[in-house]
């Protein structure tokens, strides 16, 4: 294939493979703790990071990486302490993040109103690398949290009173969620952009829940979309000339619709087949019964 044939576009398949199995695979767990905007939130916050490593002429990805887990940790403490006044704050949070991303970049001499919009929307056939390295590195420790720690991980997001009682540590184990969800926005934001890394953590899990009752088999599908639409979404910018990002993310919308569609037959095959089943589960009574075997009850 023609594709294959430059480094970039190598680069960018890699980054995009990686990327799709990355992102559901944490955005899993925030769409089962009703946190799905956690990932555009922190993306917010994530740019103040790309704006100070121009600033300090370091790497972006590295300083984006650390300001991310920062807000993300910041984002938790909000939540268990917040209370009422915790939407307020994480606003001023979010907004407080693009701002001073946009107004870093403004001041670095590297920065430029280009710069920051490949990192806002994506711009895969730019990824360097030097890009890659960090790539393989933080997404090993992704994919070694949620796989590894999966157990664990869907016990605190599916009943937190239920995982506290058996012992879990569940601060802790929210935080590491949210943490890994920093890290996984720094990983994606130069395939789709800070502005639409959520939606690849979210549609993907949405979508699969659409065919699927269980986790393994969710988690499982999801990684699928997420991989399908991030290398077809690649591929279809190269060729048409299209923003890879915006690009990744309409595909993703495209199968869940699609899979919002299956959703309806399937429903009803399934509850055909459980209708059939307990047919087969009737209770006869014998036919040479006797008068004794009856249960009365005293009045």
């Amino acid at each position: 294939m023609e594709i294959l044939n430059y480094a970039f576009m190598q680069r960018a398949l890699i980054a995009a493979l990686i990327v799709g199995v990355t992102a559901p695979a944490i955005g899993i767990y925030l769409v089962q703790r009703r946190q799905a905007l956690m990932g555009d939130g922190i993306g917010h916050v994530a740019l103040t990071g790309v704006g100070l490593g121009f600033l300090l002429n370091t790497s972006p990805v590295w300083v984006a990486t650390a300001v991310a887990i920062a807000g993300s940790v910041v984002m938790e403490l909000i939540r268990w302490y917040g209370k009422t006044r915790g939407d307020l704050a994480l606003a001023m949070l979010f907004y407080g993040g693009m701002a001073g991303g946009v107004m870093l970049m403004s001041l670095s001499d590297a920065g430029s109103n280009a710069n920051l919009g490949t990192y806002l929307f994506g711009s895969i056939t730019t990824v360097s690398p030097q890009d890659m390295t960090t790539i393989y590195v933080l997404a090993a420790l992704v994919l070694a949290i949620t796989i590894g720690l999966r157990r664990q991980l869907f016990a605190v997001c599916q009943d937190e009173e239920f995982a506290r009682v058996t012992g879990l540590p569940v601060r802790l184990l929210n935080l590491l969620v949210a943490v890994t969800a920093a890290v996984t926005v720094t990983v994606a934001m130069r395939v789709v952009g800070l502005l639409l890394v959520s939606a690849l953590m979210v549609i993907p899990v949405a979508a699969a829940q659409q065919i699927s009752r269980s986790f393994a088999v969710t988690f499982s599908v999801a990684v699928a979309i997420g991989v399908a639409v991030t290398l077809t979404g690649t591929t279809t910018s190269y060729y048409v000339d299209v923003p890879s990002g915006a690009t990744i993310v309409l595909f993703a919308i495209g199968l869940f619709v699609i899979f919002t569609g299956l959703a309806a037959p399937l429903a009803k095959k399934r509850a055909r087949a459980a209708a059939e089943a307990s047919k087969g589960c009737t209770l006869e009574v014998p036919g040479d019964r006797s008068a004794t075997d009856d249960v009365s009850v005293a009045r």
